[in-house]
């Protein structure tokens, strides 16, 4: 390669640099969809759900069948996700708060169990965090996320039904008032 080429290729670069740079921060944040999921007296994600056992970051193995007739919010992250690694702390002083008696907060982790484990040993996260990888992305979309995105988030009830689901980054504001009327 010549030097008129490598700095054409240098050149081309710094062009898609910069308009990557002019698009990203020109972005306008969209605010996250809300989508319903119909539930009826045997809501068939939420007994999926419940037919789960998975390991948390340590490898122990954990039945999510525990938690019926207890509200939860699940919520499906993955630590490449910038989204779900800025809310997780508001999570946890969620499940560590007044909401936390009344509601069970877990963390869906749809990646590997080596990531999962490094990135719960670097952060301290107060609910529980279990690995599904990406057989996660398959149960969330039973819950209505159609595109697999993340985070997102499913508030259950205590009566095994779907209360809401969010998709994006929680707004815990609203996410509250959600929390107020269980």
């Amino acid at each position: 390669m010549n030097k008129k080429h490598l700095a054409a290729y240098a050149v081309v670069a710094v062009l898609f640099g910069v308009a990557g740079a002019y698009v990203g921060l020109n972005k306008k944040e969209q605010p996250a969809p809300l989508t319903s999921v119909p539930a009826g007296p045997s809501s068939g994600p939420v007994n999926e759900l419940y037919k789960q056992t998975l390991p948390d970051a340590k490898g122990v193995a954990t039945a999510l069948a525990q938690y019926k007739g207890k509200a939860m919010l699940v919520n499906f992250w993955a630590p490449w996700c910038g989204p779900c690694v800025q809310e997780m702390p508001e999570l946890s002083a969620l499940a560590a708060g007044e909401e936390g008696k009344k509601l069970q907060v877990i963390g869906i982790g749809i990646d590997s169990p080596t990531n999962i484990a490094e990135f719960s040993d670097k952060y301290k996260i107060t609910y529980p965090v279990l690995v599904a990888g990406m057989s996660g992305t398959e149960l969330s979309r039973q819950f209505g996320n159609s595109g697999g995105g993340l985070p997102y988030t499913v508030l259950i009830g205590a009566d095994g039904q779907v209360k809401k689901t969010y998709l994006g980054r929680l707004k815990f504001d609203e996410l509250r008032k959600d929390l107020a009327s269980l």
